[in-house]
């Protein structure tokens, strides 16, 4: 029992630990010590010199559990040490080199000093363009169009450009009721105009009427497409605080991206810097202190941190230029086909392509599209404009790099033409394309508009849209929604330009529509034998019929009948009922 008596004061240390501990278990001090010291941090030394065995005793890194350490005492006698010099402030540009900033830096290398030139200096980067952005949205109540949800506010970041513009993104002022802005050091907020929206892209681009606001503000210069490894600092007002915070870290992936708020795929840029709620919209800058990409979205994942997403340079030029040449946003032309990899040899054999050649094999092409016209299924795209496409679906992008395809098309601008190279029956064909900006049945986005609905004795019918979906379905409608619509939304393609999925929302209870009540979210077929195009002709044939019956062929094999003058009778009283102004919306009225 003596030896195994414990005694007071410090824990004895375990001499043989359990090979199962690592980094991450809370038992492991040693380990967490060795990453969090501060001895894994390169800061800025003293002009004073001090002995390693002083600073070692000091450092945070050394002290352990139990009685700290004792200062060292001066000798009897002695003389008062002379006053040392305080410590040297980290300058605003040092920077942590594991990814996060202090002050306003975000360097490359060399631990504590900015990466750039051999001196280790760098330019700051223009933070006094960088505003912060604040919107009241209303948005739309898709699931009782005719009225809005209650209005709320947010803030993002934003930043100067040349022309008296202010950029940010899309999704911060989506909705707007009002857009106001509010520069760096300021107490004013002014407001601002919005002049385009590209939802494809998640850009806005804004502006402000007063000249007081453009006092003492320089525009952002834009840099080039940076490289793997380059430093980037994310300048923005993100949650947390009120003033201006800064995160740096470095380009980590460059690839065509999932873009979740224009539900497009684009170029982008995967940093390893911190984007949080509120970063949107604020810029990333290389270490000459140019932008090279705007903040968006963020990867969050219990496996992951640490994941940030930037719109890069060529898409945020594409957005101006687009909107300088035709005074507003066209969007982003896209290639109306469907394709298949050719990465199987006998795939290949079979399709007529010489062992030299290599491309993709064309599944479907979308009707509604220019391409329509002269590309066919089971063509074999061998090149896009000059650019010889892989059997995998890339093209050369870089000095060891590629990338899909698709970043070639979306190089060009709306209404641009293009030479396409196919193999069609072992020929070569060549054909020169325009291109234009892609129709989905579902569309991902109403843009800013209001939904559309029509009404009679009860029965809501609406268009079908993703907003529809997310706010039938919640966020997670693709798990949820039916596997009619979900098929819809990922495989089908309008077959005219007007085509729209048309359902019956639900149904207001009322005495004519008894026996009716459980229909829900069920797409429309034709009325009285006619097909359903669009819910305008839906709502034009059914106010012009004077037929005995209103017969609506619905999804599933189900029919719905009413007596034609009992129905548009009962119409005003249901609508009254439920306090809704119009039995259809503005845009059916024209």
């Amino acid at each position: 029992m003596g030896d195994n008596k414990r005694k007071r004061g410090r824990k004895p240390k375990n001499p043989n630990p359990t090979p199962t501990e690592t980094l991450d278990s809370p038992s492991s001090t040693a380990a967490f010590d060795d990453v969090f010291s501060v001895s894994n941090v390169e800061i800025i030394t003293s002009t004073t010199s001090t002995s390693a065995s002083s600073a070692a005793a000091g450092s945070p890194a050394s002290r352990r559990c139990g009685r700290p350490n004792k200062l060292p005492k001066l000798p009897e006698n002695s003389e008062p040490l002379p006053p040392q010099p305080p410590p040297p402030i980290l300058s605003p540009s040092s920077r942590i080199p594991n990814g996060n900033s202090v002050g306003v830096g975000g360097g490359g290398g060399g631990g504590g000093e900015l990466g750039g030139d051999s001196g280790g200096s760098r330019v700051v980067p223009a933070m006094d363009a960088v505003v912060k952005v604040f919107c009241v949205h209303t948005e739309p109540n898709f699931s009782l169009p005719w009225q809005r949800k209650r209005q709320y506010s947010t803030s993002s970041s934003g930043f100067v450009i040349g022309g008296r513009r202010v950029l940010t993104n899309a999704h911060s002022v989506e909705h707007y009721t009002q857009v106001k802005v509010k520069k760096r050091g300021s107490d004013t907020k002014y407001l601002a105009a919005v002049l385009a929206i590209g939802t494809e892209c998640d850009i806005a681009m804004l502006t402000v009427n007063d000249d007081e606001f453009w006092q003492g503000v320089s525009p952002v210069e834009f840099g080039e497409l940076p490289a793997l490894q380059d430093a980037v600092t994310v300048v923005g007002y993100p949650i947390g605080g009120d003033t201006i915070s800064v995160t740096s870290g470095v380009v980590s992936r460059i690839e065509i991206l999932s873009y979740v708020h224009g539900s497009t795929e684009l170029l982008g840029l995967q940093i390893d810097a911190a984007i949080n709620s509120g970063n949107s919209g604020g810029p990333a800058f290389n270490d000459k202190g140019n932008c090279v990409g705007i903040a968006f979205q963020s990867l969050k994942h219990e496996d992951v941190e640490n994941i940030g997403y930037v719109i890069p340079t060529p898409v945020i030029k594409h957005f101006i230029q687009d909107y300088e040449k035709n005074e507003a946003y066209t969007g982003f032309p896209i290639l109306g086909v469907e394709w298949q990899k050719m990465e199987n040899p006998d795939l290949r054999t079979a399709m007529g392509m010489k062992p030299d050649q290599k491309g993709v094999r064309i599944r479907r092409v979308d009707p509604t599209d220019p391409e329509s016209g002269v590309l066919k299924s089971s063509d074999i795209i061998l090149s896009f404009d000059g650019v010889n496409i892989a059997n995998d679906g890339t093209v050369p992008f870089r000095h060891g790099e590629r990338i899909g395809f698709s970043y070639l098309v979306s190089q060009k601008y709306t209404g641009d033409s293009s030479a396409i190279k196919v193999l069609r029956d072992s020929e070569i064909l060549n054909f020169n394309i325009k291109l234009a900006s892609h129709r989905r049945l579902i569309p991902a986005h109403n843009k800013g508009k209001p939904p559309s609905y029509y009404i009679i004795a009860g029965f809501v019918f609406s268009t079908v849209s993703v907003p529809y979906l997310r706010s039938e379905y919640g966020k997670d409608y693709e798990y949820e929604a039916p596997v009619k619509l979900l098929d819809k939304l990922l495989h089908s393609m309008p077959q005219s330009h007007d085509e729209q999925l048309v359902v019956v929302s639900q149904v207001l209870v009322s005495d004519i529509n008894i026996g009716y009540e459980d229909i829900v979210n069920t797409q429309v077929l034709a009325f009285n034998g006619k097909p359903v195009k669009n819910l305008k002709s839906l709502a034009e044939m059914v106010e012009n019929c004077f037929d005995e019956f209103l017969k609506f062929d619905l999804e599933y094999g189900q029919i719905v009948v009413l007596r034609t003058k009992a129905a548009k009778a009962a119409t005003p009283d249901i609508l009254a009922m439920h306090c809704i102004a119009s039995a259809m919306s503005d845009d059916l009225k024209a």
